[in-house]
């Protein structure tokens, strides 16, 4: 791969239209598209790791996806800078523009996940997998002649909040322009963390695009200039594009550090915990350094921010290092493992104490394990009742609720494969709120005021 081909402003169902003259770049309008839109809005509504607040503000999948974007485009442009310095001929492509381009795509990569944290994602697969839907593998109606082929049942049973950005990004929905948000190719190829088909995510639940949009990645990588790799008849792989890197590392930097931020502020981690934790990062001399720093403070939650803060910058400065010694690697699509497994020893050993911590202390904490029941109760039973509906339309209840459904999915798809996937896109799109009251209403417990 090489940069001045990686580098493309040109936009997905728009590649004739000439560009707009004005201030901002393309990969700008990419990152206000997304800022103005109604799946990025309804981010603040989802959660991202603990129940939604209530006197006590944690992220959400809004919050969150702001300070990637933030941390994305610090690592772009550093990246940019030093990469100029290193290819000086590269002064007229859109190098120095990798910063916009990264923040544009850590905006996006959340888009495409349902309610309820990633317990909502896994309650969509595993209804097909190992639920009521595992029906719909053998499925076969003689009258209309429904079915699932293996490929598309490989989507289902892998659902994945990833390749559903990518879906939302550019999938034809009804009553919106040609090519999903019309964003640029580099931006597009920046949020495709798996870039192979559902077939090839070996249980890992990890693929970049659904059957649907398989073609428009094609095109992206076509266009981009990224290798396709050898795979099994009827899958689709390529090389990583070199800026999904660093997407992946701001969004590693930000989760990591945050959940522990806000496991304190919860009370789950004492004071002095959070602060061993933050402080391992560093060498005995900058640990002093720091301390000294940080004791001109007297407020315990503003020491964790500054610590939090001195930690996320060693991060970022690490994670640009490994991109720039391993450019070749990365341009040949042969770099292994994410940009922050391969920093330093000191770092990465604090890296993984928090990783370790948090499984123990705040991903299996009583509040996030009971957001997880219960979202995975909602999102499953919000999927059979969608699902029996689309394969049932006729029934009385089937039309209710598909009426209910907003026009923009296309809901009535001449496939069976085609009617899920615009259930799963309705659900997904969902809000923790607005799944919880579709349910209520749905099972008899909510009735609206008339």
């Amino acid at each position: 791969m090489n940069w001045e081909q990686l580098l493309s402003n040109k936009r997905l169902g728009q590649e004739q239209q000439p560009h707009r003259k004005d201030d901002r770049t393309e990969f700008q309008r990419d990152y206000d598209r997304l800022i103005f839109s109604a799946p990025f809005r309804r981010l603040q509504n989802k959660t991202q790791v603990f129940p939604l607040p209530g006197s006590i503000f944690v992220h959400n999948r809004l919050t969150h996806s702001l300070e990637v974007s933030s941390v994305g485009r610090s690592l772009g442009n550093d990246v940019g800078r030093l990469l100029l310095e290193k290819h000086p001929e590269l002064r007229d492509t859109h190098i120095m523009e990798l910063g916009s381009i990264v923040s544009a795509a850590c905006l996006a990569h959340d888009l495409g996940n349902p309610p309820f944290g990633h317990s909502g994602e896994k309650a969509i697969g595993t209804y097909f997998s190992e639920g009521d839907g595992k029906f719909l593998k053998d499925y076969f109606c003689e009258e209309t002649g429904d079915s699932i082929s293996e490929d598309e049942w490989h989507d289902l049973i892998n659902f994945e909040g990833n390749a559903n950005a990518f879906r939302l990004l550019t999938h034809h929905f009804k009553g919106r322009r040609q090519g999903g948000f019309v964003m640029t190719y580099s931006t597009l190829a920046s949020i495709v963390k798996y870039p192979f088909s559902s077939n090839l995510a070996g249980g890992k639940n990890k693929f970049g695009f659904f059957r649907d949009e398989m073609e428009f990645y094609q095109r992206i990588a076509h266009e981009l200039g990224i290798p396709q790799l050898e795979s099994k008849e009827g899958s689709l792989r390529y090389a990583r594009y070199p800026l999904v890197y660093l997407v992946e590392a701001a969004d590693d930097i930000c989760y990591e550090i945050m959940d522990i931020e806000d496991a304190h502020k919860l009370k789950i981690l004492t004071t002095a915990e959070t602060k061993e934790l933050l402080l391992s990062y560093f060498s005995e001399n900058d640990k002093n350094a720091i301390l000294k720093r940080m004791n001109t403070v007297e407020d315990a939650n503003e020491q964790i921010v500054y610590l939090r803060s001195c930690v996320i910058n060693t991060l970022e400065n690490e994670c640009v290092r490994v991109f720039i010694e391993n450019e070749e690697k990365i341009l040949a699509g042969k770099f292994e493992g994410s940009l922050i497994q391969s920093i330093s020893e000191i770092p990465r050993n604090a890296y993984n104490e928090c990783v370790k911590v948090s499984f123990a202390r705040i991903y299996n904490s009583k509040d996030v394990m009971d957001i997880e029941i219960a979202g995975f109760k909602v999102i499953t039973t919000l999927t059979d009742l969608m699902v029996q509906a689309v394969i049932h339309p006729n029934k009385a209840f089937s039309e209710l609720l598909i009426n209910r459904v907003s026009t923009q999915y296309n809901i009535k798809a001449d496939t069976l494969y085609g009617r899920i996937m615009a259930v799963l896109d309705y659900i997904s799109g969902m809000t923790d709120v607005y799944a919880m009251d579709m349910y209520r209403k749905i099972n008899g417990m909510s009735i609206p005021t008339l």
